[in-house]
């Protein structure tokens, strides 16, 4: 794959894609050159049978009796070996340029779908945030398909015009040259309009791109949310806007193919011009006697080859185009700015004591105002810490911070007294288990997610863990036990299972650090007891952040932390702050019934 630095812009998407593959130049040339050399072969039958006219009319005359062969039967066996000496060499270089060509195709692809990918994955979580799933995808897959498609076929076929033009061209100045021009004068016309097709279809095909990216997005989002659609009973409503995003993808689509349907039947008027000035010109100096019948014969053959498959510069160009809008979403993926960077110190798993550190640190998402305002929180090293508070005061956050999906914009957060940004990313991520209320759970079997990050850990620890998340008896319940495919985002298993997954997850892990944020959030009370007696366990000298509304899992914490508006308001044991009588205890005496809480 290319290395993962930036690769510098340039406004030609095919000097882009160049540079990209620059190491396949070796494959680059050798396909280049097959291809050329299977034309020349391809163009050589009208000079054989322009030759061959030669001699029947010729006889001992002709240009091949010269050479010393004056038997009419001879001569024409040298023709016939001839023939399958070029048609020989013609279709061997054929099948070596499709393979070169194909091969550096899927080569390429498979390079820039992994590089475009690995790209993805670098990215700040507020990348993700601006841009719909539908769009990556359609980048990752149907744009990088759309290029291989280009190279596989598009290629090769401007590499043969190109030959066909200067190799011929050069035939008929050697032969004829005062018929030459005749041939000569449509392909001026014929690139002109190329180039002025290619200036138009650009912004069309760009377009289309943006189109198919919208609809793609419509159709990720609307399977990622059936279930919401179903139960609204939105069916013909969320048809009706994929109708919408179709039509329109279909619209301009539409219009570029209106464009470049054009472009045939307009040049196969100017070829007309060419092939039927020679047709009459060449018979007409035949008849005179100044032009031989088989350098006739050949000119007609020749004019034709030159001519007719310049008609095909159609399709090449609307290949060309689609592929070029799609090299240039393909590569300002791949120069899309990596924003948070990894530090330079390596920090093992096993020599990390877990002290956390928040100093005066402030965030505010994009646009947005601060979350987080000149906090300071100190979490010792093995010991359990709670963090309360309303909806939208800044707790989750907290924990992207402190796995740097997003960077602090002020302060700082150290991790036994290190600055988290100084530490390998790896490293840092790698000392930190997260359970998040958000459960993601992959397409595979339970042992499958228990076990991601971990897969060669034996099963017998997969089983371990299970019981400690007291997960292990409904996993020995389900069909095929440890086993059992879960679906795609683990939709086969309940809100709690899931929960629960996910907890065996992270303490197969087994990481110096564990965030629980809202890791109980799914959960009926008599599992959540159950999670409460495994995390007891668990958080045995392992510093530990719990983030939670149910404070009943919180209140053995060391310390709990009370959090309004981006700030600590309140600190203390859970006894402590009960005996403040402040929001916490309020908070509390609503979840216990002793009160109720008015707006």
């Amino acid at each position: 794959m290319a290395n993962k630095s930036t690769i510098k812009k340039d406004r030609d998407p095919l000097i882009r894609l160049f540079k990209y593959g620059r190491k396949y130049r070796l494959l680059i040339w050798q396909a280049v050159i097959c291809s050329i050399l299977n034309k020349i072969f391809d163009l050589a039958p009208p000079a054989l049978i322009g030759a061959a006219v030669d001699v029947v009319v010729k006889q001992e005359d002709s240009l091949i009796a010269s050479l010393g062969v004056t038997d009419v039967f001879g001569q024409l066996v040298i023709l016939s070996v001839l023939s399958a000496i070029i048609w020989g060499f013609e279709s061997l270089f054929q099948y070596i340029y499709e393979r070169l060509w194909r091969n550096l195709a899927q080569n390429i692809q498979h390079d820039l779908r992994l590089d475009a990918y690995d790209r993805v994955q670098d990215l700040e979580l507020a990348y993700f945030e601006e841009r719909s799933t539908g769009t990556l995808l359609s980048i990752l897959n149907d744009d990088v398909n759309q290029l291989e498609r280009f190279l596989d076929i598009g290629a090769n076929e401007i590499l043969q015009v190109g030959t066909t033009v200067i190799i011929i061209s050069g035939a008929f100045f050697i032969l004829t040259p005062d018929v030459a021009w005749m041939a000569m004068l449509p392909i001026p016309f014929i690139l002109w309009g190329s180039i002025a097709f290619q200036r138009k279809l650009a912004p069309r095909y760009a377009q289309v791109r943006e189109k198919v990216s919208l609809l793609n997005s419509r159709l990720a989002n609307n399977l990622s949310g059936i279930t919401t659609i179903k139960s609204f009973t939105t069916e013909a409503y969320e048809l009706e806007r994929l109708k919408q995003e179709s039509q329109a993808y279909l619209e301009s689509n539409q219009k570029a193919i209106a464009l470049s349907a054009a472009f045939i039947p307009l040049i196969r008027i100017v070829i007309l011009a060419g092939f039927t000035a020679i047709l009459l010109y060449g018979g007409m100096k035949v008849v005179e006697g100044s032009l031989a019948v088989g350098t006739y014969s050949v000119l007609v053959f020749l004019t034709q080859r030159l001519l007719w498959p310049l008609t095909r510069l159609g399709q090449t160009l609307d290949l060309y185009q689609r592929a070029m809008a799609s090299t240039n979403r393909v590569m300002n993926l791949l120069d899309t700015p990596i924003t948070i960077h990894s530090g330079n110190i390596a920090l093992p798993r096993e020599v990390i004591r877990g002290a956390i550190k928040l100093e005066n640190i402030t965030f505010a998402y994009y646009q947005r105002q601060p979350v987080i305002k000149n906090l300071s929180l100190e979490i010792p090293a093995g010991k359990t810490i709670a963090i309360v508070g309303s909806t939208g005061s800044g707790k989750s956050t907290i924990v992207k911070l402190l796995l740097r999906f997003y960077e602090v914009q002020q302060g700082r957060i150290t991790l036994d007294g290190r600055d988290i940004k100084d530490i390998f990313l790896a490293d840092l991520r790698n000392a930190i288990g997260l359970v998040s209320q958000d459960v993601f759970l992959f397409h595979g079997t339970v042992r499958d997610n228990i076990a991601y990050g971990n897969a060669y850990e034996p099963r017998d620890k997969v089983i371990a863990a299970a019981k400690i998340a007291e997960a292990h008896d409904f996993i020995t319940q389900l069909p095929r036990g440890y086993d059992t495919i879960v679906g795609e985002r683990g939709q086969k298993l309940s809100g709690g299972q899931r929960q629960r997954i996910a907890i065996a997850r992270a303490i197969l892990k087994n990481p110096p650090i564990l965030i629980l944020d809202e890791a109980t959030s799914a959960v009926d009370n008599e599992t959540e007891a159950a999670i409460a007696r495994s995390l007891e366990k668990i958080t045995r000298n392992r510093t530990t952040i719990a983030i939670a509304h149910r404070l009943s899992t919180i209140r053995h914490a060391d310390c709990i932390y009370v959090l309004e508006f981006g700030q600590i308001v309140e600190r203390g044991t859970h006894e402590e702050l009960l005996a403040k009588q402040g929001i916490y205890n309020s908070l509390w005496q609503v979840q216990t019934g002793e009160s109720i809480h008015l707006a």
